[in-house]
């Protein structure tokens, strides 16, 4: 009985350090969704990004690169494309790609782990992200006849809004229309994560994982499940390297560990199917292990070295940064249940109605 609260606590804490974690990026994710939702034209989509084609594929992994969004961010925006007509090449290579890399985590890298992996990074996630889109539009091929359908366009002039009025719906959309698509099995991932994730013991990247091929699938087994944005990814590979871990293992978690965790295998096979869902794992599986492997064997390891100053840059920014995950937990939360109880509300009102009609 005492193991299991003692389990019981380990699983709620973790889930609160999973949703601290996710929550900030998540709540940015969504905010872009809105972004693009409102301000982004419907034709740009249908130019650039709705056809199941390798040039979709590249538009979306180029769009996505330079965005500052982790894997949970980057969930509600490429499913926002998705849902607004881009095809499903072109939204599997979007979450491909942006969650491994952005400007921020580029400056990061190259402060933290030196210029050659600050090149590699970008340039792995703009191949890794072109070939998500091929594969996903081989593989999908029979359900074309599923593919998102632009809106067909109004013939009488829709009433204009003003900017203010543009903002809002930003909002409404992001944080309730939206949020309330996922949630669902945002939750479910993320419980599923802590799950897993007191399971895993902290030291268990530096005692069992080896050099070669083993430990390059080793790491990418246990780094996938897991949740690690771009940016915060690079101080663990810094500790991770600077206890002797390969530059291609190295890699193979800052590929693996941003681009993927449980929450985006159920919302990706939820929103786009089995297939797609297949399509986005192969493609991460191959890429990383494929790249983590030329790495090892064909670069020179003094290419790869932890700079000195880590700690000092990092620890300024820990009271603020928790503070901002406290906030958005809180904020991520509130919304969820505002939406649970709405919906629940609503649920009840054509029951009252039809106790009252009977009396």
């Amino acid at each position: 009985m005492e193991e299991l609260l003692t389990y019981s606590k380990e699983f709620f804490v973790d889930f609160i350090l999973i949703l601290n974690e996710m929550s900030p990026y998540l709540l940015l994710g969504l905010f872009v969704a809105g972004l693009m939702k409102v301000f982004l034209p419907e034709t740009f989509i249908a130019k650039y990004l709705r056809k199941s084609n390798t040039k979709s594929a590249v538009n979306a992994t180029l769009l996505g690169i330079p965005l500052p969004l982790c894997s949970c961010g980057v969930l509600p925006t490429g499913i926002s494309l998705y849902k607004n007509g881009a095809s499903k090449g072109a939204t599997n290579a979007f979450m491909t790609a942006t969650p491994q890399t952005g400007v921020d985590s580029i400056l990061v890298t190259y402060a933290m782990l030196g210029l050659p992996m600050a090149i590699i990074r970008p340039v792995v996630a703009l191949i890794s992200g072109v070939l998500s889109g091929v594969v996903t539009n081989k593989i999908t091929r029979k359900e074309r006849g599923e593919e998102q359908e632009l809106p067909q366009k109004i013939t009488c002039a829709a009433p204009k809004r003003s900017l203010l009025q543009k903002w809002a719906e930003v909002f409404r959309y992001a944080f309730f229309s939206f949020l309330s698509d996922i949630a669902r099995w945002l939750v479910i991932g993320t419980l599923i994560a802590a799950f897993i994730s007191i399971l895993l013991p902290d030291d268990f990247f530096t005692t069992q994982i080896s050099k070669g091929i083993f430990g390059i699938l080793l790491i990418l087994v246990a780094s996938m499940p897991l949740y690690v944005c771009a940016t915060a990814s690079v101080p663990i590979a810094a500790v991770l390297l600077s206890k002797g871990i390969s530059p291609g293992a190295i890699l193979v978690f800052l590929m693996a560990g941003p681009a993927t965790n449980v929450a985006s295998f159920t919302l990706i096979g939820n929103t786009l199917g089995k297939r797609s869902l297949v399509a986005y794992l192969l493609t991460i599986i191959t890429a990383s292990v494929g790249f983590g492997l030329l790495i090892d064997t064909f670069l020179p390891l003094e290419w790869f070295r932890v700079n000195n100053f880590v700690d000092a840059c990092t620890h300024d920014v820990q009271s603020w940064k928790y503070w901002l995950q406290i906030t958005s937990t809180i904020v991520l939360v509130g919304l969820i249940l505002y939406i649970y109880i709405r919906k629940n509300i609503e649920k009840r009102k054509p029951m009252a109605q039809v106790k009252d009609a009977a009396v």
